[in-house]
This record gives structure tokens, C-alpha cells and sequence, in this order.
């Protein structure tokens, strides 16, 4: 449902459902449009982007099963493997920038649709490929999984910002939640079919099936309200390169994001290696996922009050903290501790990062495009964080290198966070950031 706008319009009112309580009035050009915080649009979108992010991130999420079974049947070195699963996470991300593009066109549903059918498509492919050929997994798993994923993600999420202003936070959160039970649901059924009579194949056709349905939901479910920006003042990418603290907390971001996946990827091998439980070993990325629930919700909501910069480094930090705690790491008792405190620490901070780069954002049509452009760079560490650990922890698994570069790189990516912060404070002069 698009907006009409004429030359002779000073005003649009897009009138939403009943329910609709709190008008926030946004400029878009010259006309006045309505975003309201709330109304039935605006929850059926929030439902369809929970179903985007439960199959598009809570699946990558749980690559951790599939690196263990992939190194255990031989088809390459945790390096190698560990790859698969960056690559997935760098397309997630530098999709954004041709996508968040494309959004602010008005290209939602298209994007939607093409990458449902391609994310479909590509699991199926994987269902057929032999688990010991590297070039076969990567292809379907790291390539064709990784662009699905990727056209669906950021227009999801920039699709909130149409129907929220003031909870916009709060919004992006509560879609970003269904990362965190697909993270819960797609390790524990991954493993169950893996190792059971199901086996491999038919374990990955279920989830393609399983997707395919919910993704035809999540479009029926999902709209937006502003009329495309195809023509009138643009947002230029040397403009938005030149914005100081917009490209400080994004190098911050991105140092952050070299070490946030370590555990999501090695800790299931870790509990392997280290003589624990075998069944605590299937469960430890589920237990992140369950936890990063709460880190999704909480953190945002207050972010709404006291803004997103004053959540957003506290959640950094704490998350460089944790990764030092796996030195202690000895039991079970203290796999689930960490499990449960980092789940939820890096859960904040990954439902943080989109409110966060659309407030940076000068005008409510150009979000797509400030995403994108973040999303695209921080894509780069998608890329190489988890690959770097891998290769510290090298065929004898020296694990201290690898604990060591993804705290001390979350620890220096606080530091750039705190520095765009104060930037921001003198440009704006408030502290409520």
C-alpha cells in the first residue's frame, strides 16, 4: 500500500488500524507522513520479521553443528570449515548494502521473495551434497544459503522503521528474537537428525521445508508504509563515508564483530575436545540462543529510554569480559554459566547495532542505505573473525590464541564506541544518545 503524492500535497495521513495510539510525523521530502508507534500493520510486520530472522539468522546461528560434523567427517581443518559459516554471516551483511538500497526504492517484496526462494532452494542443494567435498558445501551452504539470507535480513528489519519511531528499538529487538529461538530450535533439531536415523540429507531437506512455509507467512505478513524514494535529494555515499562518529562506532562495531562469533562457532567443539558432556556439547549453542532472547529485549527496551549509544558500549565491553572467562571453563556447571551470560551479552549487542545505525541516519528514508552501508563494512569482519580463530587454533587447538585475539578485539572495538559517543555528544549536544 503506497502512498500517492502529488505536487499539490502538504500533508499525508496513512491511517492505520484502531489501535494506533502514539503519531510520531516524520519529513520525507516536503509532505508530512505519519509513522505510528504501533497498530496492527505495524505487529504483523514485527511477526513477519521475527519469522525473517528465525530462519535467516537464527539458522546461520547454529552453524556450530555443522562445523562438528563437518570436521569429524574429514571435509576440511576447523579453518577451512569455519569459512562456510563467515562467508554465510559476511553475505548476511554486504548484502545489506545493495539491499538496504533497493529497500529505500521501494523494492521490499521483491528482495523478499527472490531471497525465499533462493535461501529454499539452496538448502535443498545441500541436502545433496557429500559431506567430505568442501567445494560442494560451500557452494550451497556458504554461497547460495549465505545471498538468501542476506536479501532477506536488513529490508526485514528496515521495514520497522515505517511503523515505529519511538519503540523503534524495542521493534528491531523483538524481530531479533527470532534469531535467538531459531538458534534454540535449529541446533537441537540439526543434531537430533544428524545423529539419528534421519541422517544429514534428509535432516536439511526438513529445514528446508520447514522454511519454506514460514517464509510464504512472513510475506503475507509484512508491509511498508513510506512511498519509495526514488526521486527527490538522496542519501550520497561519500556524504555518509565522511560522517565521522558514523564511521568510528562502525569500525568499533566491526572490531567487535572480528571476535563475537568465536564462541557461537567453536564452543560445541570445545565441550568435544575437553572430555565434557557429549550431550551438554549439542545443547551449548541452543543454551546461547535461549539466553540471547532476553539480550535482545531487555537491552533495547531500555535503549529506547536512555538511548542507544549509552546501552550499546556497556554491552560491548561486556561481552570482550566474557570471552576471558572460557580460561575457567573446566565443567559443566560453568559451560552453561557462560553460555547463559554470553547468549545474552551478544545478543544485545547484535540487536543493538540496527536502531543504533538507523538513529545515525539523517532522514527516515535514507535508514535502508545508512544499514546497508554499515552492515556492508562490518560484513567484511563477519568474514575473517571466526577463519582468524580457526587458524590460531591450528590443528593441536591452542585455544588461549584464539580467547585472547576475540577479547582483545571486542575490548579496542568498545574503545572506538565510547570515542564516536563523545563525538556525537558534541554534535548534539545531549548525553541522552
Amino acid at each position: 500500500m503506497e502512498a500517492n503524492l502529488t505536487k499539490e500535497s502538504t500533508e499525508i495521513s496513512l491511517p492505520d488500524s484502531p489501535e494506533s495510539k502514539d503519531i510520531e510525523r516524520v519529513q520525507v521530502g516536503d509532505p508530512q507522513i505519519e509513522v505510528p508507534d504501533g497498530g496492527l500493520r505495524a505487529w504483523m510486520s514485527v511477526a513477519g520479521g521475527w519469522i525473517i530472522t528465525f530462519c535467516t539468522f537464527g539458522y546461520i546461528q547454529s552453524f556450530g553443528v555443522y562445523e562438528d560434523l563437518y570436521v569429524l567427517s574429514g571435509a576440511g581443518s576447523p579453518t577451512n570449515i569455519a569459512w562456510i559459516g563467515s562467508f554465510q554471516l559476511f553475505m548476511i551483511f554486504v548484502m545489506g548494502l545493495p539491499a538496504g538500497k533497493l529497500f529505500d526504492m521501494g523494492y521490499f517484496h521483491h528482495l523478499e521473495i527472490c531471497g525465499s526462494l533462493l535461501l529454499v532452494f539452496s538448502l535443498f542443494m545441500l541436502s545433496l551434497v557429500d559431506t567430505s567435498q568442501y567445494y560442494q558445501i560451500f557452494l550451497s551452504q556458504g554461497v547460495g544459503v549465505g545471498i538468501g539470507c542476506g536479501m532477506l535480513f536488513l529490508p526485514a528489519l528496515s521495514a520497522q522503521s515505517h511503523h515505529w519511531k519511538n519503540r523503534r528499538a524495542l521493534a528491531m529487538g523483538i524481530v531479533l528474537t527470532g534469531s535467538s529461538i531459531g538458534g534454540v530450535i535449529h541446533p537441537i533439531m540439526h543434531n537430533q537428525l544428524f545423529h539419528g536415523k534421519t541422517g544429514f540429507a534428509w535432516g536439511v531437506r526438513a529445514s528446508a521445508f520447514m522454511m519454506g512455509g514460514l517464509l510464504v507467512i512472513a510475506n503475507c505478513l509484512m508491509s511498508t508504509r513510506l512511498p519509495p524514494k526514488r526521486h527527490g535529494p538522496k542519501a550520497q555515499l561519500g556524504t555518509i563515508l565522511r560522517d565521522i562518529p558514523y564511521m568510528v562506532v562502525t569500525i568499533g562495531t566491526c572490531c567487535v564483530c572480528w571476535g563475537l562469533y568465536f564462541p557461537y562457532f567453536y564452543l560445541q567443539l570445545y565441550v568435544d575436545l575437553h572430555g565434557l558432556s557429549t550431550t551438554l556439547a549439542f545443547y551449548t549453542i541452543a543454551i546461547l540462543n535461549a539466553a540471547s532472547v532476553f539480550g535482545r529485549t531487555i537491552p533495547n527496551l531500555i535503549a529506547d529510554k536512555y538511548g542507544q549509544f549509552n546501552v550499546f558500549a556497556p554491552i560491548a565491553f561486556m561481552c570482550g569480559i566474557l570471552v576471558f572467562a572460557m580460561f575457567g571453563i573446566t565443567n559443566t556447571a560453568g559451560v552453561i554459566v557462560f553460555s547463559i551470560l554470553y547468549g545474552f551479552a551478544s545478543g544485545g549487542f547484535v540487536s543493538l547495532v540496527p536502531p543504533l545505525l538507523a538513529v545515525l541516519a539523517q532522514d527516515v528514508t535514507q535508514i535502508g542505505i545508512y544499514m546497508g552501508v554499515g552492515f556492508f563494512i562490518v560484513g567484511w569482519a563477519q568474514l575473517t573473525g571466526t577463519p582468524i580463530s580457526g587458524a590460531l587454533l591450528g590443528d593441536t587447538y591452542v585455544w588461549h590464541k584464539a580467547i585472547i585475539f576475540s577479547g582483545v578485539t571486542m575490548l579496542v572495538g568498545t574503545a572506538f564506541i565510547i570515542v564516536s559517543r563523545q563525538m556525537l555528544v558534541k554534535r548534539r549536544g545531549s548525553q541522552l544518545l
